[in-house]
């Protein structure tokens, strides 16, 4: 009997796939994805402190800034070729109410971060999550009535702290907390304000995700959360259609990009988010998926560059328009590297 079936056997071996594997040039010719600098999001966490930095025990390699501090690694990951960060206050634990008031002080910490990087660094766009948890002793992503994240009341907060955010000089704000009708509110409350030019970036298909954990000691809110969950307004990872009605009703009410949240475990949410609704789609490739990396390159375990790399090229191949990743200089270093 033949090792071959018969339609292979006619092809055979006229058609060899292997003949454009065999050099580097020419698997860079037929490639049919890339990946550079310019497809990155820097995310970053800034403290209150003097040109300081701490480290970040569940995620090696990632560290709050003091603004000062920030401004400066703002400047380098510019250099690199990364069109935007991502601001993220680890805010002090005594400024934090229950009804996050801090959020909506004009001199907050991720105010006057906002402006330090835009006078210093005015090239690279400064995204501004709009989210309360920062800022609630609760660590909920809005205002608890009745041991309840109430949607309504919390649009109100939310409308405050993006318009605070705009008034900083922020150049898009991301929307995080997925509460119902929270992108049209803020698109009238910025409008209404004189910032109708400012784009929102909504996280439209955020998950109850079990991969926030690091990202939550990073910006201190995990103490306050405690063992509460966010499943009454983060969706379910076990659906997928509901993504889709999500992110429709963010593009409804004025969205101008969307994001899905957390990434790898969610490569096939990117893909439909893409492919149904043709819109400039983001990834998140969270707090937890980079310590999962990061800890076994640590370890000897994997390979830090070739994983990093692969794992943002995954994004690409999914559909993603942009990457946010701790890795982004580090993944700009290793693309100029090659």
């Amino acid at each position: 009997m033949s090792r071959f079936t018969p339609a292979f056997q006619a092809a055979y071996p006229s058609t060899r796939p292997r003949r454009t594997r065999r050099t580097a040039w020419l698997r860079d010719l037929v490639a049919e994805h890339r990946l550079s600098a310019s497809d990155l999001i820097w995310p970053v966490f800034v403290v209150d402190g003097d040109t300081c930095t701490s480290s970040i025990p569940s995620m090696p390699g990632v560290f709050r800034y003091s603004i000062a501090r920030l401004v400066e690694e703002t400047g380098k990951a510019r250099d690199l070729g990364i069109p935007a960060v991502a601001l993220f206050p680890a805010t002090d634990p005594n400024l934090k109410t229950d009804d996050g008031r801090e959020a909506f002080r004009p001199d907050n910490l991720v105010c006057r971060a906002v402006r330090a990087v835009k006078a210093a660094v005015p090239d690279i766009g400064v995204i501004c999550d709009v989210a309360l948890d920062p800022y609630t002793s609760h660590g909920h992503d809005g205002l608890l009535i009745d041991g309840d994240v109430a949607n309504d009341a919390t649009l109100d907060a939310l409308c405050r702290q993006a318009v605070n955010q705009a008034e900083a000089g922020c150049d898009v704000l991301a929307p995080s907390d997925m509460m119902d009708g929270r992108v049209g509110a803020i698109r009238r409350a910025l409008d209404d304000g004189g910032f109708s030019g400012l784009a929102i970036l909504a996280y439209s298909a955020k998950y109850a995700s079990a991969f926030y954990g690091p990202f939550r000691d990073a910006v201190g809110s995990s103490a306050q959360l405690g063992k509460g969950t966010k499943k009454t307004y983060q969706m379910d990872p076990a659906n997928t259609d509901e993504a889709i009605r999500e992110t429709a009703l963010d593009i409804a009410e004025g969205a101008d990009m969307v994001m899905v949240k957390p990434g790898m475990p969610y490569l096939d949410i990117v893909r439909r988010v893409k492919e149904e609704l043709r819109v400039p789609t983001f990834v998140y490739q969270v707090s937890g998926e980079y310590a999962m990396l990061a800890a076994a390159s640590e370890r000897g375990w994997l390979d830090r560059d070739a994983v990093m790399l692969e794992s943002l090229l995954a994004f690409k191949r999914a559909g993603a328009d942009g990457i946010l990743t701790y890795f982004a200089r580090d993944a700009a270093s290793a693309l100029r590297r090659r």
